[in-house]
C-alpha cells in the first residue's frame, strides 16, 4: 500500500476539475448554461451557491451570465457573431499591412536597381 504523502490532494499547479486526460478544461453543453443563468436570474439563491451546488466556480457562472445577457441584448457588450467578426478584420488588416510593407519595399528597391545614376 502507498501513501501519498500529502493524502490524496492535487500538486501545485493541478486543476482538479480538469478532464481525466488533462487536456482541458470540462466543457459544458450550452443547455446547462442556459438553465445555470435563468437559477441566478430567479434570485432565489445567492449566485456562489448556485456555483457551488453546480460543481462550478463563481467567475465562471458570473462569465455565463455576462455573455447571455449581452447575445440578448440586456447587457452592452460585442456578441459572439461580432467578436468573430472583429478578430477576422483585424486578421485581415494585419496581412494586408504585412503586404503594403513588402511591396513598398520591392519598389523601393527595384527603383534603385532601375536608376541608371548610381
Amino acid at each position: 500500500m502507498e501513501l501519498t504523502r500529502f493524502g490524496g490532494h492535487p500538486k501545485i499547479g493541478e486543476n482538479p476539475r480538469r478532464c481525466p486526460d488533462g487536456t482541458h478544461d470540462p466543457v459544458y453543453p450550452p443547455e446547462f448554461k442556459i438553465e445555470a443563468v435563468q437559477l441566478v436570474h430567479q434570485g432565489e439563491r445567492s449566485l456562489s451557491r448556485i456555483a457551488s451546488d453546480l460543481g462550478v466556480s463563481e467567475q465562471t457562472l458570473r462569465n455565463w451570465v455576462k455573455r447571455i445577457e449581452i447575445e440578448s441584448g440586456v447587457r452592452a457588450g460585442l456578441t459572439t457573431e461580432e467578436r468573430d467578426e472583429l478578430r477576422r478584420l483585424r486578421r485581415e488588416n494585419r496581412i494586408l499591412t504585412q503586404e503594403r510593407d513588402i511591396l513598398k519595399k520591392a519598389a523601393a528597391f527595384f527603383a534603385r536597381e532601375s536608376n541608371p545614376i548610381r
